[in-house]
């Protein structure tokens, strides 16, 4: 199609034109080169400082989906798990309150009641010697006016009158002894509280309150001596002592009851210790209200029934 032709010579460009540009700056060849390297690595770091961010920005990014990830299906649920059980806690606290206030209120008003028929009792016991001290008063004044010369029975009156006045004081102190015992029983009442939060019966400190306890008969009591080391049969269970601190007032003690051992551990001083055993889950009681270097006393409170009352005998 097309004629083929000699090649085409490009000669040299004049001697005119190559004198006009002679005044021009012409950059050499290796100048160029080293400009075009330079162009290159500064791209090629800013392609690397780019990726660089990226991968950065994706690691942060991927880090934060992780971490809201794990609140959402991990954390979020636990927490609403513990709030759902200090709500719990605390309504079973507040019911536990309630009961304990109730109960409290119960034996006040069971104090109060017994307090006012003592009252009453003594009062009238008050009122009628102090009717016998007026009437021997006054049979004293008619026999001074009528028999001035039966001096022996005028004297024999005086001591009666006397005698009586004793007593009438007496009597008064008496009732001021057992308003002051029942205030500091109601005030002891307050403050029993067992180990298990189970609002306790009235406690004894000593030997005498243990006794006065017994007369009640609210409940059985069984005294006990515990020496460290040694098992102990005590009504239907058994008390084995681990450790005292007589300075501290504390004690460690092990509970063996119904193929189960229950354990005390750092327990003060007239402190109610409460276990439930048998097969009724009856609430037993165990106060220590003396501790040595190698042993305690105290007692053991039962509820009374046909039971308990037959392993006693």
């Amino acid at each position: 199609m097309f004629n083929r032709q000699s090649p085409i010579s490009i000669s040299s460009a004049p001697s005119s034109s190559s004198s006009a540009t002679s005044n021009e700056t012409v950059v050499p060849p290796p100048l160029q080169q080293s400009r075009i390297r330079v162009t290159y690595k500064h791209r090629t770091a800013f392609w690397k400082y780019l990726l660089i961010i990226v991968a950065i920005a994706y690691v942060v990014a991927s880090c934060y989906f992780m971490y809201f990830t794990y609140n959402v299906y991990e954390v979020r649920p636990r927490i609403d798990a513990l709030e759902q059980r200090q709500n719990a806690l605390e309504a079973q606290q507040a019911d536990l309150s309630k009961r304990v206030h109730s109960r409290l209120s119960e034996l006040k008003q069971s104090l109060n009641t017994e307090v006012g028929s003592s009252t009453q009792a003594v009062t009238a016991r008050v009122s009628e010697l102090e009717t016998q001290q007026k009437a021997a008063a006054a049979r004293l004044a008619a026999e001074q006016n009528a028999q001035s010369k039966q001096s022996k029975q005028l004297a024999a009156v005086s001591d009666e009158v006397s005698n009586v006045k004793t007593a009438v004081g007496s009597t008064k102190a008496d009732l001021q002894k057992t308003q002051t015992d029942l205030a500091a029983t109601n005030a002891k009442l307050e403050k029993t509280i067992g180990d298990l939060g189970v609002q306790s019966g009235l406690i004894a400190h000593n030997a005498g309150e243990l006794d006065e306890l017994r007369r009640k008969g609210e409940r059985n009591y069984y005294d006990f001596t515990l020496q460290k080391g040694k098992r102990n049969r005590v009504s239907n269970i058994s008390l084995v002592l681990k450790k005292t601190d007589p300075k501290r007032n504390t004690f460690t003690l092990s509970v063996l009851a119904d193929d189960k051992t229950i354990d005390k551990k750092d327990r003060t001083v007239d402190e109610p210790l409460q276990f439930y055993t048998g097969p009724d889950h009856l609430l037993y009681e165990l106060v220590v209200f003396t501790t040595t270097k190698n042993g305690v006393t105290g007692y053991l409170s039962t509820p009374k029934s046909p039971g308990l009352q037959s392993v006693a005998k």
